[in-house]
């Protein structure tokens, strides 16, 4: 348990493998395999291929599947979309185009398939939150005024959104109205004296796990703002993380400094594999 252990070779990714998730058949996806702008296929015994070239202009970050694991979405950060790309066909869509977003980087989806996309501004060192409707119609900006914002889930319960700031190193939680998805309340979790945050995924008892890019772990969080551990993930930068295995208790994680992929297991299986079991 908490184990760590390389997935895929070193290097086998470039230096910003991102992503991750899992299909129904335990295959992890990552962004930039081998070249920039390309997502990359693993199986669960580790070998890795090409699964797609992204569209032209197109850069991949944050990858999510939808419920029936027939597709999965991509926060596009410099075409300012979310593609929807078919698992079987391997054709890449345009799910929503958003020319207000900075650089939509990472996505957490509610029970019912919605969006929430993380939209940092690392120039400037500010952040905001975008819906998007999980038919790419409807889009609108429903946090503003933060720092960089990155890493984002949503509680099991479906009534809190958590968000981290890359740069001032906070976790921040909102409620979320049932109604139209608004967000309200906003309160800080948790706060850290040093390294910064990137990617963040959270299990079916509400634990967030946050990559520290920079200290070369995961944090545990609790729902409580506490922290239960940190797992380390043999390289120094971390960039996103996921759940999947025969049980949802594998954690997988994107590693920069050595562009390859690192899983351990956990006790609670992610919030996402269990909700394809229901």
């Amino acid at each position: 348990m908490y184990v760590p252990k390389a997935l895929t070779a070193e290097h086998s990714f470039t230096g910003e493998i991102e992503g991750p998730a899992v299909d129904r058949a335990g295959n992890v996806y990552a962004v930039s395999f081998a070249r920039k702008s390309t997502i990359g296929k693993v199986s669960p015994d580790g070998k890795a291929e090409l699964f797609l070239d992204m569209p032209a202009g197109s850069t991949g970050n944050g990858i999510r599947f939808d419920r029936n694991g027939k597709r999965f979405f991509v926060a596009d950060y410099t075409g300012h979309n979310i593609l929807a790309v078919d698992l079987k066909s391997r054709k890449v869509t345009v799910l929503a185009h958003e020319p207000g977003m900075n650089q939509p980087n990472d996505l957490a989806v509610t029970a019912k398939g919605d969006f929430y996309a993380s939209d940092p501004d690392w120039k400037n060192g500010t952040g905001q939150i975008w819906y998007v409707s999980r038919n790419g119609k409807k889009i609108r900006k429903v946090a503003s005024g933060m720092g960089t914002t990155n890493g984002i889930d949503i509680s099991p319960d479906g009534k809190t959104l958590y968000v981290n700031e890359s740069v001032q190193r906070k976790v921040w939680a909102f409620d979320i109205a049932a109604k139209d998805g608004a967000l309200t309340n906003k309160r800080l979790l948790i706060e850290f004296p040093d390294f910064g945050f990137d990617g963040m995924r959270i299990d079916v008892e509400g634990n967030l796990y946050a990559t520290r890019h920079g200290k070369g772990v995961v944090a545990k969080i609790s729902p409580q703002g506490k922290v239960l551990r940190e797992i380390p993930v043999l390289g120094s930068k971390p960039s996103n993380i996921c759940f999947g295995g025969p049980d949802g208790r594998t954690a997988y994680v994107t590693e920069m400094e050595k562009g390859r992929l690192v899983e351990f297991r956990v006790e609670a299986p992610g919030l996402e594999f269990a909700r394809w079991k229901k």
